[in-house]
């Protein structure tokens, strides 16, 4: 789940696989993303108004055997080393102008590893996923 204010990104917490139903999963994240995302102190009641709401179903990650086979706007990334993980979301690169090279160097800042973890031996995934505006709450 994505939380936008005023088009700038306000909070964003979501699941890579899903142990609940999708309704429960979506309740869950939106409120994780208002209130425990931990760049962002919590959402007021002001700021809830105008919330923009962005739901993205994500496809099952595959593995990246050569990086040559990640598309900018229609894969997102997640890397895993060790106890570290990030993932960023296919519109993340488009959203901030980023070829292949940047977005690979930033899942890896992302996830708290080096740069360059990817060319390191990183465990890296590709998925696609569908994109949902959703109406943000009436209060």
């Amino acid at each position: 789940m994505t939380l936008r204010l005023a088009g700038r990104l306000r909070g964003c917490i979501g699941v890579v696989v899903a142990q609940i139903p999708l309704a429960l999963t979506v309740v869950r994240c939106a409120a994780a993303a208002a209130c425990e995302d931990p760049r962002f102190p919590p959402v007021s009641l002001q700021e809830a108004e105008d919330l923009e709401l962005e739901i993205s179903l994500l496809d099952p990650p595959r593995p990246v055997s050569d990086p040559a086979e990640i598309e900018v706007g229609r894969h997102g990334l997640v890397i895993t080393d060790g106890n570290h993980r990030g993932l960023l979301l296919p519109q993340v690169a488009v959203e901030q102008g980023w070829d292949r090279i940047t977005f690979l160097r930033e899942v890896c800042r992302k996830a708290s590893l080096d740069p360059d973890a990817w060319r390191r031996g990183a465990h890296l995934e590709l998925f696609g996923a569908q994109i949902i505006p959703a109406e943000g709450p009436k209060i």
